[in-house]
């Protein structure tokens, strides 16, 4: 069955990882995804954190499935008359360059629409455009910092904390390939391409409304009473790191299991939800609490709180955090276990699902990546291996009408 992208065809001009998480999702959905790499280095992931001599890096493996390489020097003029070729037979170029290099490679804006009227241009940014510091160079952690999330993130007595989760980075490609979608479906109605651009810091920022609605509702109350500084603690101006409060309201927090003076991970994540309160009393024997106005509403449980969480610890203290979950499951309870990068690989559930995926792969072997995270009724995910560098330059340059002589002349002139 054909797949929902195919027919797309993609210049990826993306390295490293917010670009490249973006177009291989379009790849994973059909796209023809052709990587263009700097002939004999490439994406710089493919020897950054290498665990194998002169193989692929697993960070440039686990972002560039289902895509094509070509390598291409776009600084002589047969490797600019390739990348023309490509443009005008292209749908959307995917690029994460620093400010003005397209410009200088001389494929701006207008030359490019020039070229293909159709084509699509979408780009990654540290800042958005205009914005005062848009010539910074932007990676995940700096791009944490400027969008809100490490100033609301860790303990209130300690320093802002950046989260192992690509907020920055994988964020960011996932809101451009919506852009980029979203570009094409109005193509389809107009006959006319667009520039789509996302800067990390929006994309970080987007995931942090939470915190800016609390920023208002602290400008106006002068208090946040869902945090665990309410009512003993003391508020600034500004919104507070919350520990591992639930940021939606709902008081949570992380509590040890059985087992945590030697497993780091050996704890669950528990939620005081209103509408759990009761069954979360069955659960824990103090059916008492049910109705006591100390603990019934979540206002009066808010001043007892730590207490709350620590007669649950001590609950938790002969269970493992699967013993645990398997018990408040059953009273549909929000919690759930502290998982270890370990864990998650060999969960047999995610490895059925296909959010965790094994894929051969000609120098490593095969190794594991991350699947769709989006499931189709309609479509199953592919999950093919990385391109090696330069892998497809030849296929690529036969399919613009490039014969075997001409081919054969590029590779001697060093363009591609």
């Amino acid at each position: 069955m054909s797949k929902p992208l195919e027919g797309i065809k993609i210049i990826d001009f993306t390295h490293v990882q917010a670009g490249p998480a973006c177009t291989q999702l379009l790849a994973w959905f059909g796209a023809d995804v052709i990587k263009v790499e700097r002939p004999g280095a490439g994406d710089v992931t493919r020897s950054q954190l290498r665990h194998i001599d002169e193989a692929d890096a697993l960070y440039f493996t686990m972002l560039n499935s289902n895509k094509r390489s070509l390598t291409l020097d776009t600084k002589t003029p047969q490797g600019k008359e390739v990348l023309e070729k490509l443009i005008k037979e292209s749908d959307v170029l995917v690029e994460n360059f620093g400010p003005g290099a397209l410009d200088r490679m001389g494929f701006s804006w207008a030359r490019i629409n020039e070229l293909n009227p159709g084509m699509i241009v979408a780009s990654v940014k540290g800042f958005s455009e205009g914005h005062h510091y848009e010539d910074l160079k932007v990676y995940e952690n700096v791009a944490q910092c400027a969008g809100g999330a490490a100033s609301t993130t860790g303990f209130w007595d300690g320093p802002p904390t950046v989260s192992g989760a690509a907020l920055g980075d994988s964020n960011t490609g996932m809101h451009l390939a919506i852009g980029i979608l979203t570009a094409l479906h109005a193509r389809n109605k107009t006959g006319k391409g667009q520039k789509v651009a996302v800067s990390m810091q929006d994309a970080v920022l987007n995931l942090c409304r939470v915190k800016l609605r609390d920023q208002q509702r602290l400008d106006a109350l002068g208090y946040l009473e869902e945090y665990p500084q309410y009512p003993h603690g003391e508020f600034s101006d500004v919104v507070p790191r919350g520990g591992n409060a639930g940021g939606g309201g709902q008081p949570g927090w992380v509590l040890k299991c059985k087992g945590w003076e030697t497993d780091p991970n050996a704890y669950i994540y528990f939620t005081i939800q209103g509408h759990a309160w009761a069954p979360i009393c069955k659960a824990l024997g103090k059916p008492e609490w049910i109705e006591d106005p100390a603990y019934n509403t979540p206002r009066a449980r808010q001043d007892k709180i730590f207490e709350i969480f620590a007669f649950i610890e001590g609950w938790l203290a002969d269970k493992t955090k699967y013993e645990a979950v398997d018990i408040l499951r059953k009273f549909d309870i929000p919690c759930a276990p502290v998982l270890s990068m370990k864990e998650i690989a060999e969960d047999k559930s995610l490895r059925a699902s296909g959010s965790i995926v094994e894929v051969p792969h000609p120098q490593l072997g095969k190794y594991l990546t991350v699947g769709s995270p989006i499931k189709f009724s309609d479509l199953t995910v592919d999950v093919k291996p990385s391109p090696l560098l330069g892998e497809h330059t030849d296929e690529v340059l036969r399919g613009l009408g490039y014969s075997e002589q001409q081919i054969e002349m590029l590779h001697q002139e060093r363009a591609v």
